[in-house]
């Protein structure tokens, strides 16, 4: 795996998002944010009840803003089965969106704060 991509163990681990918080990072000038959707705290729930109607929601977007202050045409969304083999599959998402769209990533990482 390349050093500049993302792996597994730079996201929380998958019972984080059963506590209904999201996970907001950033790589090289492209911002993301993992959550469990519903966004809601079903830690001490019956695994069966973690797992109802659940996904994981990827969302992506260049900087410098943060989620609350991007316009959503300037994101992308996604949603993995809400699952250890689903958050696999977001850090294979978050990856494959960072090769995708390298250049714009690269220009919003080096173009000046205004």
């Amino acid at each position: 795996m390349p050093e500049e991509e993302i792996k597994a163990a730079d996201l929380y681990h998958y019972t984080h998002y059963l506590y209904g918080e999201p996970f907001l990072g950033s790589h090289r000038g492209m911002r993301f944010r993992i959550a469990r959707e519903p966004l809601a705290n079903v830690f001490f729930k019956k695994p069966e009840e973690q797992q109802k109607d659940a996904s994981f929601s990827v969302t992506v977007w260049p900087e410098p803003f943060s989620y609350e202050k991007t316009s959503e045409e300037k994101m992308s969304q996604f949603s993995f089965p809400f699952t250890e083999e689903g958050l696999q599959q977001v850090v294979e998402c978050l990856n494959s969106q960072y090769r995708e769209k390298k250049e714009l990533w690269e220009e919003a990482r080096t173009a000046p704060f205004v």
